[in-house]
């Protein structure tokens, strides 16, 4: 896997422990020869993920809309910087630009954009592994309500091993380049659906 798009908070949140595990994960994204494709902003996690890649002498690829493309939001360096029209088409060059996928704490944008990759998946629009960094047990409330899904049987349970979770940045890059999705795509109109 040479790319995963990473999405994250374009704040730093309230907790240290989410800015050390957003340097950390780039620094092991390095170590992994691995780039990242991301939101293109350089405040928040985001702007440390990116800052720590480039640090460490790794790729970092940026897709941002241009209504966002500020000299505030906008990171200016990059090793390449994507600017786009609309939202829409951010979100589709980062999964065309991307081998594999992670989530790490953020907000609304992060939980639109992990929940879209992981529809995709399970419709069979792409088999790429999905991740999430669950720092400080940041993701603790989604997977129970992903089980809450399961256990009422809106979601099939074989697709639980959509998403990849650890709580170190090594496990989880070690599992996602290792990871092979399974093969099951959403039967849309069946019994179940």
């Amino acid at each position: 896997m040479k790319r995963i798009c990473v999405f994250c908070g374009s704040s730093l949140g309230n907790r240290k422990e989410y800015a050390d595990a957003a340097r950390r994960f780039g620094q092991v994204m390095v170590q992994m020869a691995v780039d990242l494709v991301y939101g293109g902003g350089s405040i928040g996690l985001m702007g440390v993920l990116a800052d720590a890649i480039l640090s460490e002498g790794g790729q970092v690829f940026g897709v941002i809309p241009e209504r966002l493309a500020t000299k505030e939001l906008a990171h200016t360096g990059l090793t390449r910087l994507y600017v786009v029209t609309s939202m829409h088409e951010r979100k589709a060059v980062m999964a065309e630009l991307a081998h594999g996928f992670a989530a790490l704490p953020g907000g609304l944008g992060t939980f639109e954009e992990l929940f879209e990759v992981v529809t995709w998946a399970q419709l069979g629009i792409h088999r790429k592994p999905i991740g999430l960094l669950n720092t400080a047990g940041y993701f603790d409330p989604l997977i129970a309500m992903i089980e809450a899904a399961i256990d009422e049987g809106f979601i099939q349970a074989e697709h639980r091993e959509l998403l990849v979770v650890e709580e170190d940045s090594e496990a989880l890059l070690g599992r996602l380049l290792r990871h092979r999705p399974p093969a099951v795509p959403k039967i849309i109109g069946s019994a179940e659906a």
